[in-house]
């Protein structure tokens, strides 16, 4: 696998779309999602000019930030269970999986410095994802005011499995009209300019619709530990 080739025709794309439909490509940040991938695949990715790693999981994420060091910025991506935000905190850049006010309280208490979180927002209902519900950020949000070490730069979400360009692009839409929501509060403790969403089977819709931070794992880096 050739992940710096797979990075440029990555960002080629975000160029074309962007260009299509009149926004600046480098408002399009690719986070590369390692997690299924050896850490030397993952410096692979930060040689091709990737400057976001993104992993689902403590072990994995204290494991690549040892070897490789504080020079990409580091995203944990996947659910965060309250116990073990004292593992990662601290070392991370963004957390992409606030969706509660438990683990809100847990970062606060750990935090050294505000850490810049995406709210998660399950937009499509589906009860296997986590996140809030659509209704109830806005007001989640608003209560996170309190906790001087939660910054809210964003929101997260994940569209369904589909082919379905229409339910997927919806799926995005509202994320967007939420994060506007939120911005419209105009709260010192969530500018919420940034969204999070769009993966590799979705990513160009994702970027139509708003996405900032693109969450790459499979096209950019395969899925296979030490392989592919």
């Amino acid at each position: 696998m050739n992940v710096q080739e797979n990075y440029r025709n990555i960002r080629s794309t975000i160029e074309k779309t962007c260009e299509r439909i009149g926004r600046n490509a480098n408002e399009v940040h690719v986070v590369a999602v390692t997690k299924y991938v050896s850490v030397q695949r993952a410096k692979e990715a930060l040689d091709a000019g990737v400057k976001h790693l993104g992993e689902n999981r403590d072990e994995g994420l204290i494991e690549k930030i040892e070897i490789i060091g504080e020079g990409p910025n580091w995203h944990f991506i996947g659910s965060l269970q309250t116990r073990k935000v004292k593992n990662i905190i601290n070392k991370v850049d963004y957390i992409h999986s606030l969706d509660r006010l438990s683990l809100a309280k847990e970062i606060d208490k750990r935090a050294q410095q505000p850490i810049k979180c995406f709210v998660q927002v399950n937009v499509s209902g589906e009860e296997a994802k986590h996140g809030c519900s659509p209704e109830d950020v806005v007001k989640f949000i608003q209560t996170l005011s309190e906790y001087p070490n939660i910054m809210i730069v964003g929101l997260m979400t994940m569209a369904p499995l589909t082919e379905d360009h229409d339910v997927i692009r919806g799926c995005f839409k509202r994320l967007k009209q939420l994060q506007q929501d939120v911005q419209a509060l105009q709260l010192l403790s969530a500018p919420c300019m940034e969204l999070s969403m769009g993966m590799s089977n979705d990513y160009e819709i994702a970027i139509e619709e708003g996405a900032t931070f693109i969450r790459i794992g499979t096209s950019l880096v395969g899925n296979e530990i030490g392989g592919v």
